[in-house]
């Protein structure tokens, strides 16, 4: 069966039983997702096997009929928590993918239920709306904001701060495109201009993700949280109130609109990028690394902490991972090429006589002026000129590196490896227990800890 190549996102609106349903089913689905995960660790560990979704089948198809709160999460949702799960760990032995270990989910995880397409059925109703059924619940409508265009694969129902929506991975069958045989052009990726295109003589810049009046009410529900959690931990045990939850809700409404705005931002410049030009270079940047912590440690404190912070924060809200991602795939659609290029001196070399030289820019400021040759331009555009030149010496090749040091994972390595990524913890025991009476035992008991509460 051809895989789902383009996704399609919209806002649904279930009814009020429904929603608390869904919202059960995404803490089962989360909860099912950490049982699976520690059996895996606990047998490898203690008998070196490998399980993946055959191996766990049997074990859930136990526990469903034994538990109750799993057994009403509908099978094909189940399965597809075990699906996800081995595709995080086919990410994780992966060289060319940048995914670490599996993680545990925790209630701070979004919520968020999936479907194998099979299960699931869509209805048009008009031009605006649209119903999906969904196992165990029936039909619940959506709006239908663009076609589908395609055949549903999959389909995975989500709450955010701002409400309940629906996502279908959707096959095209759409090709890649012939080249378009437009102009090429490079960008340099900044925060204080969002965006400098060569072939432009002014910078994009993103608009506030926030207005004033919504930043100012942000900080003041931050500060009630805070003193709302000072509360409940010194006088609830920790348990929230009901107001405490209603400010949670609050923030996490707040940030869903300024998130929606900057993911609207970024796909209208990734779309008219890939649309307008025939190649786009850009600089292959380390994000972890450029964002990374100025604190330092006790003996060895770090220096400007707060101002650092702060420019971590204006990188991550301009988004320069994201927006590769979406220049890939936009790329193939409209027919262009995108080409990522080593970022070292782009903004100390001269666009113009190609010198590289620090004192060419000097501090901070918008102006580039060359020592060597006299070039003047703004520094942004200077880097983004500099960077599309880079990138036609590379012919035409794609890079698609998102890192500085390839990591070559091995096979033999794999003990090492996880037991370098799984903290020190106290379930991982010296043992020599049969690997299935374990793992059977391991995933029920582990169920019914959670169905007790303890």
């Amino acid at each position: 069966m051809s895989k789902a190549d383009i996704g399609r996102r919209y806002r649904m609106y279930p009814e009020l039983e429904v929603a608390r349903r869904l919202e059960a089913w995404g803490h089962t689905a989360r909860a099912l997702w950490n049982m699976e995960l520690y059996q895996r660790i606990y047998v490898y560990e203690q008998r070196g096997v490998t399980l993946n979704l055959a191996g766990q089948g049997g074990f859930l198809t136990e526990a469903r009929k034994e538990m109750d709160w799993v057994s009403d999460l509908p099978a094909q949702a189940a399965q597809q928590v075990l699906r996800h799960l081995d595709a995080a760990y086919a990410n994780f032995w992966n060289p060319d993918h940048p995914a670490g270990f599996p993680a545990w989910k925790t209630r701070g995880h979004r919520l968020s239920v999936s479907f194998p397409g099979q299960a699931v059925e869509v209805r048009k109703l008009n031009r605006h709306w649209a119903e999906v059924r969904l196992p165990k619940l029936g039909w619940v409508r959506f709006r239908l904001s663009r076609s589908l265009g395609g055949t549903i694969r999959n389909a995975t129902v989500s709450r955010d701060g701002d409400g309940w929506h629906v996502s279908f991975g959707v096959h095209t069958g759409r090709k890649p495109s012939v080249p378009n045989g437009k102009p090429a052009c490079g960008v340099d990726f900044g925060v204080s201009a969002s965006a400098f295109v060569s072939t432009e003589s002014t910078p994009r810049r993103m608009p506030p993700t926030l207005t004033k009046s919504e930043r100012a009410r942000l900080k003041f529900l931050e500060q009630k949280k805070a003193r709302q959690l000072t509360y409940a931990k010194k006088h609830a045990g920790g348990k929230y109130s009901n107001r405490l939850r209603e400010t949670i809700a609050q923030v996490a409404k707040l940030q869903t609109r300024q998130a929606n705005r900057r993911q609207d931002f970024t796909h209208k410049l990734t779309t008219d990028l890939a649309k307008s030009h025939g190649m786009v270079g850009i600089e292959d940047l380390s994000v972890k690394n450029m964002t990374k912590s100025a604190k330092g440690s006790v003996e060895h404190p770090g220096n400007r902490v707060r101002q650092k912070a702060g420019l971590n924060r204006g990188i991550l809200d301009n988004a320069p991972g994201e927006r590769r991602r979406q220049l890939e795939y936009k790329c193939r659609m409209y027919g262009s090429t995108l080409i990522a290029v080593p970022p070292f001196h782009t903004s100390q070399t001269c666009a113009a006589c190609g010198k590289v030289d620090p004192h060419s820019r000097q501090g901070c400021g918008r102006l580039f002026r060359c020592v060597h040759c006299g070039h003047e331009d703004d520094a942004d555009h200077n880097a983004s000129t500099e960077i599309e030149a880079r990138a036609r010496r590379t012919g035409g090749s794609v890079i698609n590196s998102t890192r500085s040091t390839q990591t070559v994972r091995v096979p033999a390595q794999r003990g090492r490896r996880m037991r370098e990524a799984l903290p020190d913890t106290p379930w991982v025991a010296e043992g020599n227990l049969p690997a299935s009476a374990s793992a059977g035992r391991g995933i029920v008991n582990l169920a019914r800890m959670v169905d007790s509460g303890t």
